[in-house]
């Protein structure tokens, strides 16, 4: 096909444009480049601005979006039927190893190393780009596969040592009605819930495989952490990975 000069420019311009868009519809996986942790509550009336905007980031291939429901406001009169002591307990792990010190809903931490108020997109939105590469952040290689009934982690050589390999189990999407509480009457709906986290082994900054009995229910997937610290003092998150759907 002969195209005139006048549109020959536009034309290498949008042909160049379209190669630089990463073609994951073709099947490459993204690279993960942030891991956002909401740490939110079904009776904190502050929270759902966050749920939706923790729904919006998601939809980013690139990223890890994740719903931590705490259970510290189920005495004002609706017990969360997602929270976890456990993920309490993160929130305040984050809380004694970041700078910000303190424990609220909803709170997102960013690849494990800064703490923003859940639903202010404009500072989530400006760590995500200041934040890349620091301390190591998301900077080791990792893929994940779901074959033969199994999760195969496998995780490549970085420069830090000494970090966790996690495995989350992880609800895609699932809407509440609210009965009582701050919220009582809202529909609320919640993104990439956590229903179990556990350490599957350690990393030593050489590249390592793992294998883990698959375990989820449907409507459920898995993303991976590689994370420096421990489980008491959480530090920089070295890399992610998540299944289809998440």
């Amino acid at each position: 096909m002969m195209i005139s000069h006048p549109l020959r420019t536009a034309y290498h311009a949008m042909v160049a444009a379209a190669l630089l868009v990463p073609s994951y519809a073709a099947g490459r996986a993204a690279e993960m480049t942030h891991v956002i942790e909401l740490f939110t509550s079904q009776g904190c009336s502050s929270c759902p601005p966050a749920d939706r905007l923790l729904a919006v980031l998601a939809r980013n291939p690139e990223t890890v979006a994740l719903s931590f429901p705490v259970d510290y406001w189920d005495y004002i009169g609706w017990k969360d039927i997602f929270a976890s002591p456990l993920f309490t307990a993160r929130q305040q792990a984050y809380a004694r190893s970041t700078k910000d010190g303190r424990v609220y809903t909803p709170q997102a931490v960013i690849d494990g190393v800064k703490a923003d108020i859940g639903s202010d997109k404009a500072a989530i939105q400006r760590d995500m780009g200041t934040l890349p590469g620091v301390g190591g952040a998301m900077s080791v290689p990792m893929t994940i596969k779901e074959s033969d009934g199994y999760l195969r982690v496998d995780v490549g050589a970085g420069q830090t040592t000494g970090a966790g390999v996690y495995v989350l189990r992880v609800m895609a999407s699932r809407t509440v009605e609210i009965g009582r509480g701050e919220n009582s009457g809202r529909s609320v709906t919640y993104t990439n819930v956590v229903r179990a986290m556990n350490k599957i082994g350690d990393w030593d900054g050489h590249p390592a495989h793992f294998d883990m009995l698959e375990l989820k229910a449907d409507g459920e997937g898995y993303v991976v952490l590689l994370q420096a610290g421990d489980p008491a003092k959480p530090a920089v998150i070295l890399s992610a990975a998540k299944t289809a759907g998440l």
